[in-house]
């Protein structure tokens, strides 16, 4: 295979959630790029629009869908748009996400915030994967790549949840590694360290920024497409016998804060 082809995704269709701006918005363009077309789903419809217009604006392939991933018509609805518009599904990012931030403390929370976090880490990739790899199987193509996070292994206070249910998503990709390699379907997980978005800049101070470089070999915060890079690693031929694997995009370092 020639080395272009290693990430060739012409033909391909992709389905990325949570598209709409940050991580996800750098995915849906870096593999639209890459050749796939590409579904953008956010829960804000304004933001999925805009980020499909400007594929398009660029020579691309995309359409948007609004998809509440805590709404299983709403997931049912994404895949069979992606199926009813693009012939079918071969690549998957579970991006959507929510918690963390330093904000659980364990006697504060109550059970619906827990719930309300597994759904949207946990239970909405898996029944994304659920209602995707058939999908991928029959098309002879399949890759699915979960945005997972340094929380998953680190240990800080008040993380409990969040960091909990993205170690819960590592495990269940290296799980259905083996239920879904018989489809001829991979699952990884691209861990991000931190990186350059709209939420980090909303806290992010030049201590803070220091304070995280101590603990980064190579001495800069990470950026979206860092990210994206390695989502698309993971979506392409490129990798073709790798799965169950977690990529953590770190700069070799944690972040961690003395």
């Amino acid at each position: 295979m020639e080395i272009q082809e290693l990430f060739d995704l012409s033909g391909k269709v992709a389905v990325v959630t949570g598209g709409g701006d940050g991580i996800g918005k750098g995915c849906c363009e870096i593999l639209a790029a890459a050749g796939a077309s590409v579904v953008v789903s956010d829960i804000h419809a304004d933001k999925a629009r805009a980020v499909a217009d400007g594929i398009v604006a660029g020579g691309g392939r995309a359409t948007s869908v609004v998809c509440n991933v805590l709404e299983d018509g709403d997931l049912v609805r994404l895949i069979e748009t992606a199926v009813e518009t693009y012939g079918t599904v071969n690549i998957l990012v579970n991006n959507a996400g929510l918690g963390g931030g330093g904000r659980e403390n364990p006697f504060r929370i109550d059970r619906e915030y827990v719930e309300r976090i597994y759904r949207i880490n946990v239970f909405a990739p898996w029944r994304l994967c659920q209602l995707a790899v058939p999908r991928m199987g029959e098309s002879g193509y399949g890759s699915i790549v979960n945005i997972t996070s340094m929380s998953s292994v680190d240990k800080a206070p008040d993380m409990c949840v969040y960091a909990s249910s993205k170690a819960a998503l590592n495990h269940l990709a290296a799980n259905l590694a083996y239920d879904f390699g018989p489809y001829g379907v991979r699952i990884n997980n691209v861990g991000p360290g931190a990186t350059r978005t709209a939420a980090l800049g909303s806290i992010l101070t030049p201590e803070l920024q220091e304070k995280m470089l101590r603990h980064t070999p190579i001495r800069r915060l990470g950026e979206v497409s860092d990210i994206a890079q390695a989502v698309l690693f993971f979506a392409s031929p490129a990798s073709a016998w790798i799965s169950g694997q977690v990529l953590f995009v770190n700069g070799g370092g944690d972040q961690t804060l003395d």
